[in-house]
């Protein structure tokens, strides 16, 4: 039988299913990347996370492969044109985590507002500050939203109950569909212009890394909450760091990083993570914004359902 690799931990269902359409499934979710590399020749497919990186070298290494297939959206890990001039298909499944995200966003930009964080903390003390906690509401507020795929999409339907007024800039999508006519799309700078909140939602490319900069800052006219629950490396970190000194910014909600391995910080980069964490209007977690438990499920549904329908199984 035609074997798979799974790399990363997954929902039962994924073994399950694919066990049933007679693969053989090897789920090795502690195999390292040079485990990997030795074994990859006996597969035809494998479903990877983000520890795997499928580039060139990996890719001519898997002799049999029909698919490369990652649990969530993040195409960075994939050598997507090398392995479809290989002939060998490509699926992601950010169908499975949108919502999760989003509501994770969301949760991060009420708790700021609010002073969660703040107050839960000082209350644990014995202090008691009402007035020190005042929070802010969202409805009335602008909200700009930097990419509008699956969980851009996803965060717009959370916010169109808040009553807010939502800006979308999406360099790639000219048209949005009619269940979206709540959103208006505008260009960066009007975004810039008017947005009390930005988040970002974009894929990892040459093209976005660092979208989020030190001019991009200086262009923003209202000092944003800036959000992102994308891609650590869309926003540049020490740009961040500086635009909260300044007061560029409000405050920040951070669920990914530049460098999301604690143990490898080089000095510059402790010092600059030490100095991020200082700041009480910047509230962060460890990249878990789609790691619910529903979403642990979702996206090997995904998963399977795209690979069912488009790849030819061998008996």
């Amino acid at each position: 039988m035609e074997k798979i690799l799974i790399t990363d931990a997954a929902h039962p269902l994924l073994v399950e299913e694919f066990t049933k359409a007679n693969y053989t499934c090897d789920y090795l979710p502690d195999i390292t990347l040079q485990e990997v590399h030795s074994v990859i020749h006996n597969y035809v497919g494998i479903i990877i996370n983000s520890k795997v990186l499928m580039d060139k070298n990996l890719i001519d290494k898997g002799l049999k492969l029909k698919f490369i297939a990652r649990l969530g959206s993040g195409r960075e890990v994939v050598d997507i044109p090398y392995a479809t001039e290989k002939n060998i298909q490509t699926f992601f499944s950010p169908e499975g985590n949108s919502n999760a995200v989003a509501e994770h966003a969301l949760g991060m930009l009420l708790a700021l507002a609010n002073n969660f964080l703040k107050a839960d903390r000082e209350l644990r003390q014995k202090v008691w500050k009402r007035e020190k906690n005042r929070g802010w509401e969202l409805r009335g507020k602008t909200i700009g939203i930097i990419g509008f795929g699956h969980t851009g999409k996803a965060f717009a339907r959370k916010l169109k109950s808040m009553e807010m007024n939502i800006l979308v800039y999406d360099k790639y999508v000219n048209e949005f569909d009619v269940e979206y006519d709540f959103v208006e799309k505008v260009s960066l700078e009007e975004l810039q212009n008017e947005s009390d909140v930005i988040s970002f939602h974009l894929p990892l490319t040459p093209e976005t890394k660092h979208f989020c900069d030190d001019d991009f800052f200086n262009l923003c006219k209202k000092n944003p909450i800036i959000i992102n629950t994308s891609r650590g490396n869309v926003v540049k970190t020490a740009s961040l760091l500086d635009a909260l000194k300044n007061k560029k910014i409000k405050g920040a909600c951070l669920d990914v990083f530049e460098n999301e391995k604690v143990q490898t910080f080089s000095k510059e980069e402790d010092q600059l993570y030490t100095a991020l964490y200082e700041y009480s209007n910047v509230i962060l977690s460890p990249h878990i914004a789609g790691w619910t438990y529903e979403s642990k499920k979702l996206l090997s549904q995904v998963l399977i359902e795209k690979i069912s329908k488009n790849v030819k199984k061998e008996d």
